[in-house]
């Protein structure tokens, strides 16, 4: 079961009164956590859970409060503390460190399904969403926000900004495109794959792919998709194509573009482009991927979706640290 936002509520829009469900939302963090605020779990009356909130160690208390939750038919809140020794989270072994409170909220008819059926239709159609959870006197109550109503938040509200799934667009159907698609689908990704060769982008080779179209680029379907794309990968191994490949991007608003191959050889795709490099709207990943060494195609497609989130997440691709402890005993030294 995949953690995306998306996926956790397609499993859920899909039984929604089949079963009653509890949601479980991250609403603070203090310290370290595994999770962040916004974060959000289902549970089932059948004691079924989707997604996670920790590394596994919470889940089997939050189950338990579910049940209360359902039981009671109104919101709780847990708060697990690590920095306190009398808190249940001691008991859990929960090694984070930190303090993390979730609320947790019966999803039914009566509460409108926390705005939850607005929260999948617009996530469906790949919209930012501002989803608030509300206070007053310990009534909870969950709404789907627009951008415009984000000035008039209450004090006593929290609001978290949901994104649609990841649509990752990619020229070229060849081997070694298999692995950066299964790896793009590993984060619930969603996946177009273009390639106008039929002997290419074979949809027993691309089962993980959710789209495949297999025409002329300047075909309205190939457009589409491109101008909804976040990243974009072009990987023919065919300079012609990946010309023709670079041609559609010209009203695309994605924030990654690569573009597989040394720069020499780009020079030479873009000779042959009626596009150039400044009329892309962000700067072209070019060799595509991080360094991360190995030269297999599983390893090179690891660079391709490592490089793809880290610009997508504004991050610095920089490692988060090496252990090291105050005092060394230099009595081990050899």
């Amino acid at each position: 079961m995949n953690n995306q936002h998306m996926s956790l509520l397609t499993t859920w829009y899909q039984n929604k009164d089949s079963f009653s469900w509890v949601l479980a939302t991250i609403i603070e963090t203090k310290g370290s956590s595994y999770r962040k605020s916004g974060a959000m779990m289902l549970f089932n009356s059948l004691g079924k859970s989707y997604g996670l909130l920790s590394g596994g160690c919470l889940e089997a208390d939050l189950l338990k409060q579910a049940q209360k939750c359902l039981q009671l038919n109104q919101a709780i809140s847990v708060c697990y503390d690590m920095r306190d020794e009398s808190d249940i989270a001691w008991q859990l072994g929960i090694g984070c460190g930190g303090m993390v409170k979730v609320l947790l909220q019966p999803i039914n008819k009566t509460n409108n399904y926390l705005d939850l059926p607005f929260l999948y239709k617009q996530l469906q159609q790949n919209l930012i969403c501002y989803y608030q959870i509300s206070s007053k006197d310990n009534d909870f109550e969950n709404t789907v926000l627009n951008s415009e109503n984000l000035t008039t938040i209450a004090s006593s509200s929290k609001v978290f900004t949901i994104k649609p799934r990841t649509r990752l667009v990619v020229f070229g159907g060849g081997i070694d495109a298999i692995p950066v698609i299964n790896i793009a689908k590993q984060m619930d990704w969603h996946i177009t794959l273009i390639d106008s060769r039929t002997a290419y982008a074979r949809k027993e080779r691309f089962k993980d792919a959710d789209t495949i179209i297999q025409s002329h680029y300047q075909q309205s379907t190939v457009s589409d998709a491109v101008d909804s794309a976040n990243a974009i990968v072009i990987m023919h191994h065919n300079i012609h194509l990946d010309a023709q490949a670079l041609d559609t991007l010209t009203s695309t608003q994605a924030k990654f573009i690569g573009l597989l191959g040394p720069q020499h050889r780009t020079d030479r795709v873009f000779a042959q482009a009626s596009i150039s490099a400044e009329q892309l709207p962000c700067q072209l990943a070019n060799p595509i991927g991080l360094d991360l060494g190995g030269e297999l195609p599983e390893a090179i497609a690891l660079s391709i979706i490592a490089q793809i989130q880290a610009q997508l997440e504004n991050a610095s691709c920089m490692s988060l640290g090496l252990y090291t402890t105050a005092s060394k005993d230099i009595s081990h030294a050899s």
